[in-house]
């Protein structure tokens, strides 16, 4: 089973948001349908602008809380290396 780690944005200069979920596809749809109230729902935060593929949980999740940890422009510089135009992927 794979996991991802995530970022969603609002825009690209606007609220950033870093997950994890086991299915990248059904996660993203309850982030832009607001299926869950919370931070993105809140923000309308809906683009998927960056994932990363683990195949185990713990690496995954030890991922997370390490950007998570992250000044905002680390994670802006993430992104802009594979996703320069923050197209939503």
């Amino acid at each position: 089973m794979a996991y991802y780690v995530y970022i969603l944005a609002s825009r690209r200069d606007g609220a950033i948001y870093v997950g994890i979920t086991n299915d990248l596809v059904r996660r993203t749809y309850e982030h832009r349908s607001k299926a869950v109230p919370g931070f993105t729902a809140k923000y309308n935060i809906t683009w998927l602008v960056w994932f990363e593929i683990y195949d185990d949980p713990i690496s995954a999740i030890s991922r997370e809380k390490e950007l998570k940890k992250w000044k905002r422009a680390w994670k802006v510089q993430l992104v802009e290396k594979t996703n320069p135009t923050w197209d939503d992927l």
